[in-house]
Parts: C-alpha cells; structure tokens; sequence
C-alpha cells in the first residue's frame, strides 16, 4: 500500500487522518453542545420560566386572600384598608405574573389548560375577590360572610384544581424534556464511544502499516550493514520501492557491489605483490649470492694485478739496466774498431764480453717470455672484466707485441753473438773481417740500444696502465661491496613487504565474495 510512498507523505497522510478524526470529533462535539444548549434553553424557556411565572401568581394570589381574609376579620380598623391596597397590588403582580406566562410559547394543551386557568383566575378576581372588597368597603357582613365563607374558597378551589394542573403539565413537560435530553445525551456517548474506537483502530491500522512500511524495511536495512561489517559481501539485497527507503536500499546495493569489486580487485593485486614480492626476494638472493661471487673475483683480480704490476716494475728494472748495457756495448764497440789491431790480444776480453752479452740476451729472452705470459694472464682478466677490462686488453695486446719483438731482437742479438763467438774461435783467421764484424756489431748494438728504450719505455707505459687498471679493479670492488650491502637492503626489502603482502592477502581472505 505505501510501497512507493515516501516518508513525508506517509506522515502527511497520518497527520491527515488524525486530524479528520479530531474535525469529526470536535464536529460531532459542536452538534451535541448545540443540541444540549437548545434543550437548555427550552427547558428555560417553556417550564422554568413558565413554573416560575405560575409561581409568582399563584404566590401573589394566596397573598391576595390572606390579606382580604384579615381585613373581613376587622372591616372597621384602619388596618383594613391598607390591606385592601396591598392586596390590590399583590393581586396586580399575580396579573402580570400570568401575563408574563402567556407570552411564553406553549403547546395546544397548554393552551387549553391555560384558558381554563385564565377563567378561573378572571371568576376569582372579578366576582370573588371584588365582592369581598366591596362587601368590606361597604360593611356588608352578609355578604362578606358569604364570599369569605362560600364565594371566595369556592372559586379559589377551582383556580387551584386548574392551576394544580397546569403545574403538574409544566412538571411533565420538563421531564420529558429531560428524558429526551438524558436519551439524546446516551445516544451521543454510544456515537462518540463507536467513533472513539472506530478512530483508534483506523489510527492504530494506518500507524501500524506506516511503521511496517518504514521499521521494517529500515530493519533489513541494518541486518544488511551488519553483514557487510562482518565482512560477507554475498548477501542479496532486495529492491525497495520509489521512496527514501527504495532510494537508501538502492544506495546500499551500490555500495555492497562497489565493496566487493574493490575487495576482489584487492584480493587478486595483494596475490599478484606476494607472488612478484617471493620473486624479487629470491631473485634478490640470487644478485647478492652474484655479487659476493663477483666480490671475491674482483679481489683475486685485483691481487693479480699487483703481483703483475710487480712483475712489470721488475721488467721496467731490467730493461733499464740493458739499455745501460747496451750503451756500454756500443762504446766498447767503437773502441775495439780503433784498436782491432789489439784483437789478438784483446780476444780472450772480447770472449768473456761475449758471455756476458749473452747472459744478457738469455735475460732479455726471459724478459720477453715472461712479458708475454703476463700479457697472456692480463688479457684472460680483461676478458673476465668485460666491459671495464677493455682498455686493460689493448695495453695487454700491446705488451705482448712488444714482448715478441723483444724476443726476436734477442734471438737476433744471440745470433750475431753466436758468430761473434765462432770467429773468435777461428782467431786470427777472421781479423781482417773483424773490421767489418765490430761494425756490424756496432750497429746491432745500436739497433739493441733502441729495442732496449723501446721496451723501457713501453714498461714504464705498462706500468702505469697496470696502476690504473688496478685502481680500476679496486673502484670496481668497492662498488661491488656496496652493491652488496644494498642488494642485503632490498632483500630485506623484499622480505618485508612479502609479509606485509601476506598480511593484506590474509585480511582481503576475511571478506566473503
């Protein structure tokens, strides 16, 4: 009935019965006050007013013969005649007293009875009361005797029966009057009583239907958000109608609805950041197993760089003192071409130099090969570096080029010695060609002599590449350790927001889809 009714007009519409009922009621009320007054009013006007004015002339009537009795006692006291006057005015007021009644309105009967009152009245004051006056003023006992005695008490019976009459008809109209109002009086409390409870149960009815119509939808309203707030979004809300309550079912389902897609869309991101979380810590523990590794080979790169830089600093040594020895060779050289006629004798001082020459070939070979295992050694760890070994690898690439060349100028230099050696051994058979054999060996000294300062200076070159790769290494280790301490961080990170996603997982699992 007041599915689609709103909330304000159901009120209205309770505020409206009420109020016809009250306008019923005070109409009913009005009616019934209306009808008391005009009882009321009848009442007074047709029998009090009536009884009263009967009253009075009936009361100045017996006034009337009392006086006219004392006065026939004494006719001929002065008294007499002041009771004469005063029963002549009392006898006016009886006059106008029964006047004054027949102006009221009366019914037929009353009408009849008050004719023969008014015949009894004009009997006893015209022939009654007047002959006892003038049989008074006149002194006539006979007479007075008679009117006293016969006329008067005669008529006054008569006027009593008639006026006793009236009365009592006066007496019976007024109760029934008064039963007519006690019955109309009853009848209005059964009226006012059926209206009463026929208002009361109409009220209590549409009361009754507005707060079904209002308490109980409100009822399911909450049963609902108590649902919700224990976390079970699978309810079924039903449709309300067009009203407040309608519009705040409507709400509700909108919001039950909105709830579990933000609930499922949380349920399924929180399963997604713990399973990408798991993957970012164990790939985390990965790095940082990668890293430590990758820590511990920089260190052991960087103590192989010092040892080669060692090594190259020796090498550097090395070539210095046969660069020395070269020039040394060079000035013998030059000296032995003035004096080759002194070569017989200088032989055995040219074998031994010889010697030495070639301790210092086997020297400058050694150098060599060490030189290239090194830059074998140092271009298989630029290889491991990678990217950060490149520069480190075209130094290597360029050491062991000139390692090479030291190797060949040596096995060169060895050569000649060789010879040197043999055409010593011939002796004298060669001092005609040892002018030539000491310029060649000037010459080769000479060529020595550069190869020498070349590999010097390469070493020093070396040297100082071997130093800044080594710086290298160690930036790179020190980076290493603190990508390290930061791969710890995030793992812990990790770690962390895994159990903060469990967690969320775990409190996202309490809603019920």
């Amino acid at each position: 009935m007041f599915r689609n009714t709103t909330v304000g007009m159901r009120l209205v519409y309770l505020i409206a019965f009420n109020s016809v009922m009250l306008i019923v009621a005070g109409l009913a009320s009005l009616a019934a006050l209306y009808k008391s007054n005009e009882v009321t009013r009848h009442i007074y006007e047709n029998q009090l007013a009536a009884s009263i004015h009967l009253a009075d002339a009936r009361s100045n009537q017996v006034l009337v013969r009392v006086l006219l009795d004392q006065a026939a006692f004494a006719p001929e006291s002065p008294e007499a005649a002041k009771r004469i006057t005063a029963a002549q005015a009392f006898m006016q007021k009886s006059h106008d007293a029964w006047n004054a009644y027949g102006k009221l309105p009366h019914t037929a009967e009353e009408n009849l009875l008050a004719a023969t009152v008014s015949q009894r009245r004009n009997a006893f004051f015209d022939t009654g009361v007047a002959g006892l006056v003038k049989a008074i003023q006149e002194g006539n006992k006979d007479e007075l005797a008679r009117h006293v005695m016969e006329i008067v008490p005669a008529l006054d019976r008569e006027l009593n029966a008639r006026g006793g009459e009236l009365a009592k008809r006066q007496l019976d109209s007024a109760q029934m009057e008064y039963a007519a109002s006690q019955e109309e009086f009853t009848q209005f409390t059964r009226y006012a009583i059926v209206l009463i409870v026929l208002g009361v149960l109409l009220g209590a009815g549409v009361a009754w239907q507005i707060r079904k119509s209002i308490v109980k939808p409100l009822g399911a309203i909450m049963v609902q958000f108590d649902r919700i707030a224990s976390g079970n979004l699978s309810g079924r809300i039903e449709q309300g109608g067009r009203n407040e309550i309608g519009h705040l079912m409507a709400g509700l389902q909108r919001m039950q609805a909105s709830l579990s897609r933000m609930v499922g869309d949380l349920r399924s991101g929180s399963g997604l950041i713990a399973t990408a979380t798991r993957e970012i810590a164990s790939g985390n523990a990965d790095l940082s197993q990668r890293t430590e590794e990758q820590a511990a080979s920089l260190q052991e790169t960087a103590s192989s760089m010092e040892n080669l830089a060692t090594t190259v600093r020796q090498n550097a040594n090395n070539a210095r003192q046969a660069s020395a020895l070269s020039l040394e060779a060079s000035s013998i050289a030059k000296e032995g071409g003035e004096v080759v006629s002194l070569v017989v004798e200088t032989m055995d001082g040219i074998n031994s130099a010889s010697g030495r020459i070639v301790d210092i070939i086997s020297v400058i070979e050694g150098i060599a090969f060490q030189t290239n295992i090194l830059a074998l050694n140092a271009a298989v760890e630029a290889a491991r570096a990678g990217e950060q070994g490149k520069g480190f690898a075209v130094v290597a690439s360029e050491v062991r080029s000139l390692a090479h060349r030291s190797a060949a100028a040596a096995k060169e230099i060895k050569e000649l010695i060789d010879n040197s050696v043999r055409q010593v051994s011939e002796g004298t058979v060669m001092v005609d060609r040892a002018g030539q054999t000491m310029e060649r060996i000037v010459n080769a000294v000479a060529k020595v002599e550069s190869i020498m300062s070349e590999i010097s200076q390469a070493s020093v070159e070396q040297s100082t590449g071997i130093d800044q790769v080594s710086l290298a290494v160690s930036q790179m280790d020190s980076v290493t350790q603190q990508n390290a301490a930061l791969v710890e961080q995030a793992a812990a990170a990790a770690g962390s927001l895994e159990e903060q996603a469990e967690k969320l997982n775990q409190a996202v699992a309490e809603f019920r889809l």
